[in-house]
């Protein structure tokens, strides 16, 4: 039976769990600092934790780290249908990147439930751990823990107080020896959906509460140090300096232009971290170390950008007598939306809406770039103000988040009830 106001789903639960994680690790009257396997990250998992439970879910924290729980179907052998995002949340963020996935998909679970809906495969919500990459440098590490796809020395990656992720991990109650055990084998998961803030500015620009996605950018991130020489900044002649820093700045400049090269295309290109050595008002900077951020839908352009922007680095090294290395923290392709799964939200937000809503890329990476890698996988976004996202000012209008976790709870019935293809 539909409620009143056109929804199933239970909008005042929703929002009351949105508002109470929204307390843990608080940052001024709207923000959230709850960093991944940290203690706040680790009383959030528990909150919803105990949530998933009254919803009559089994719960799990597994190896990595991820909150698990599970809803059996009518046929425990069939490949399951699998839903969420992440809790985890940049140093000064907002509350609904990722939360509203993994809540929006708790209610939605928990309606099918109430409405006596019963799966013909099991459903699982997962909570995946350290989405955001910020505290290690690499993000995406719960998702692709369970999907096989870890890499060398992740568990010796260090945050900014030394402390190891692998140290962090063990304190969060995860546990390395246990990784291999916890991967899903192929052919485990039939499909993903994620409901996400859409973190820009287009639905909005089009006044559409939601959208579908198409696809996700392919990001890669960078990370450049460029040394020089320290001197005195009174007394070495500019023609003989090798400042570092003015170096970098040569090429972060060119990244913005290369980024821009191409009118109207999604290519996006930031340097959003820069640290300069020895940082003395009067010493002439011999090291600095940047971060770069480079996407695109595009694989060919972003490779080609990828590879200006190296040419750039050695000329301009070239020029100013200085050194560099460059390590590759992220390279992931675009990966495109599956088009049943869309098919499915198209229709089903006919019948939310009267017509269909529109499609749009996503350029931030999502913890579904990484499931794509093993299943079909659909992706809803919510409107949310002023495009502003990984910000105490994030926001999404309540009824934004209500339509979005609608259409997420109708996608999931059709496809866990087999009537999604």
């Amino acid at each position: 039976m539909t409620a009143s106001n056109g929804l199933t789903i239970r909008p005042e639960r929703l929002h009351r769990r949105i508002d109470e994680l929204a307390q843990i690790g608080k940052l001024g009257d709207t923000g959230v600092c709850r960093l991944a396997l940290s203690p706040e990250d680790l009383q959030g998992v528990l909150l919803v934790k105990g949530w998933m439970e009254g919803a009559g879910l089994q719960t799990r924290i597994d190896a990595f780290g991820n909150l698990i729980g599970r809803l059996d179907g009518k046929d425990a052998g069939k490949p399951l249908l699998m839903a969420g995002s992440h809790i985890d949340s940049q140093p000064y963020g907002g509350r609904f990147d990722g939360v509203i996935g993994v809540l929006g998909a708790l209610e939605a679970v928990q309606t099918m439930t109430e409405q006596g809906i019963v799966p013909e495969m099991p459903i699982e919500i997962v909570a995946f751990c350290d989405e955001e990459g910020c505290r290690f440098n690499k993000g995406l590490f719960g998702v692709r823990g369970l999907t096989g796809a870890l890499e060398e020395g992740e568990l010796e990656r260090a945050d900014a107080a030394g402390v190891t992720r692998r140290e962090a991990l063990l304190s969060f109650g995860g546990d390395p020896a246990g990784f291999e055990a916890a991967q899903y084998a192929p052919g485990t998961v039939s499909a993903f959906l994620e409901l996400h803030i859409e973190q820009g500015p287009v639905l909005e620009a089009m006044d559409r509460p939601i959208g579908i996605v198409s696809g996700i950018s392919g990001p890669l991130w960078l990370t450049v140090e460029m040394t020089g020489f320290a001197g005195h900044a009174g007394s070495v002649p500019m023609p003989m300096r090798k400042d570092a820093l003015v170096g970098a700045a040569h090429v972060i400049i060119a990244l913005n232009e290369l980024a821009r090269s191409v009118p109207g295309a999604p290519t996006v290109g930031t340097v959003g971290s820069l640290t300069v050595f020895p940082n003395s008002r009067n010493i002439i900077p011999e090291k600095v170390t940047f971060t770069v951020d480079l996407r695109d839908i595009d694989m060919a352009r972003r490779a080609e950008r990828e590879a200006q922007l190296r040419r750039v680095l050695d000329d301009v090294t070239a020029r100013h007598g200085l050194t560099y290395t460059v390590r590759e923290d992220t390279n992931s392709e675009a990966r495109y939306c599956a088009e049943r799964i869309k098919g499915v939200m198209r229709a089903e937000a006919a019948g939310l809406f009267g017509d269909e809503p529109p499609e749009l890329m996503s350029g931030p990476f999502h913890d579904s770039l990484a499931m794509s890698q093993v299943c079909d996988y659909g992706m809803i976004f919510v409107r949310c103000r002023d495009g502003i996202s990984h910000n105490p000012l994030e926001y999404a209008a309540p009824r934004d988040i209500e339509l979005g976790t609608e259409l997420l709870y109708r996608t999931m019935v059709r496809l866990s009830t087999g009537e999604g293809g």
